[in-house]
């Protein structure tokens, strides 16, 4: 008879959803509540002030709300650009792709710079762009911090220089939804005007909470955005009736009440554990994936080691063989979930996440199960080699820096 249970657990190894900590899950059983009473803002009101610290940032004020990444992409959007307002971007992925398509559907005049998959942001052509623009025709920069079908990762603190350099008042928006809460992140020093994360990834969450860090300029932009007939539509992402509500501790409508008790703990995980251990973390085991890659005898979709990403690492497969089938064939058989090629890489690449609450041992299970599958599929690397590398660089590497 054949079996209809799998022991065990499956392994999450996709750029996101992440792995949920136990207590984190633990801390989402929560009865049903009033979000109207006195004492609702006291889960709500420290949220507001301690979710900056993930988006390194002091001076910014964080919106709430129950959506995806891709609500808030909409969010930064439509609270502070008008019909028609040029905005300039790169793509270099799927998700850039998609955002640049957000833009143009809801009437923006998205100036795209087009770069190689497998590379990022290029900062000296944004300059070059913003310097052309004598008239400041482009109101914002929207930049992927961390495109995770190729796992390449831009260099934020380059761009916000680039802007600078061409003293241009255009906002910054910054897609963190796969680095916030993983990767370093400095709202402030960089200059964000809307940063925008997901529940999803680096906070260890289920998805389902948006969360944007917005800065002061970007609110008066908003502020300024309110009156004509050609300002974008919006209703449900509106800045301005949460900052009606927020400040008291409540929401203009229904919140997502078991996800905000998990960012409460969510964000005492990464406190304990300290941020800049975090980072340190992401960075050792991305570099540990890379040494698996590498043993095998294959290659990243990153194009230079400045563009890898220490969240996700897009691993290229021989040609003649289908990834997809590597992906599958690691599920059904071993119960691992590895990501997909996306778009111009579907086939071509499989994807290991490692991102979110994991250590050592959690992801050298990652790499044994895609190594299985591989061979299994007829790829040619050596049984072992992967693991072997990935230890050796793990044993001399701690995940801790202190």
């Amino acid at each position: 008879m054949a079996a209809t249970r799998r022991p065990g657990r499956n392994h999450l190894f996709v750029p996101g959803p992440t792995n949920i900590p136990d207590r984190v899950q633990r801390a989402m059983i929560v009865p049903s509540e009033d979000h109207r009473s006195v004492d609702f803002p006291t889960l709500t009101k420290p949220l507001f002030e301690e979710t900056k610290a993930v988006f390194g940032s002091t001076e910014g004020t964080i919106f709430l709300f129950p959506a995806s990444g891709t609500g808030i992409w909409e969010s930064a959007l439509t609270n502070t650009l008008h019909r028609g307002d040029k905005v300039l971007t790169s793509r270099f992925g799927q998700f850039s792709h998609l955002w640049i398509d957000m833009a143009q559907r809801l009437g923006l005049n998205v100036i795209v710079q087009e770069e190689e998959w497998g590379t990022g942001a290029n900062p000296q052509r944004i300059e070059e762009a913003l310097r052309a623009d004598t008239n400041h025709e482009i109101k914002a920069v929207m930049t992927v911090h961390n495109e995770t079908a190729t796992g390449v990762t831009s260099d934020i603190g380059a761009v916000r220089k680039a802007i600078d350099a061409a003293g241009h008042p255009a906002l910054l928006f910054v897609d963190g939804v796969s680095s916030i809460g993983s990767l370093p992140f400095y709202a402030d020093e960089w200059k964000v005007d809307c940063a925008i994360a997901g529940s999803q990834k680096g906070l260890m969450l289920p998805a389902g909470l948006g969360v944007i860090c917005v800065s002061q300029k970007a609110l008066k932009a908003a502020e300024s955005s309110s009156g004509p007939n050609d300002r974008l539509a919006h209703v449900y992402f509106d800045w301005a009736d949460h900052q009606k509500q927020n400040g008291a501790g409540y929401f203009p409508y229904t919140p997502a009440l078991p996800l905000l008790y998990g960012l409460r703990e969510a964000l005492a995980c990464l406190r304990e554990e300290g941020l800049e251990n975090v980072y340190h973390r992401h960075a050792v085991l991305g570099e540990a994936t890379r040494q698996a890659v590498a043993a095998w005898g294959l290659k990243t979709c990153a194009k230079e080691a400045k563009w890898n990403s220490d969240t996700v690492t897009a691993i290229l497969v021989p040609e003649g063989v289908d990834a997809a089938a590597i992906i599958k064939h690691a599920f059904v058989r071993y119960n691992l979930a590895l990501g997909a090629g996306l778009s111009q890489v579907a086939g071509k690449v499989f994807r290991i996440g490692h991102v979110g609450d994991l250590n050592e041992l959690s992801l050298l299970g990652a790499i044994a199960g895609a190594e299985m599958a591989m061979l299994d599929n007829g790829v040619k690397v050596q049984p072992g080699s992967g693991v072997a590398a990935a230890s050796s660089y793990l044993r001399e590497n701690p995940l801790a820096k202190s």
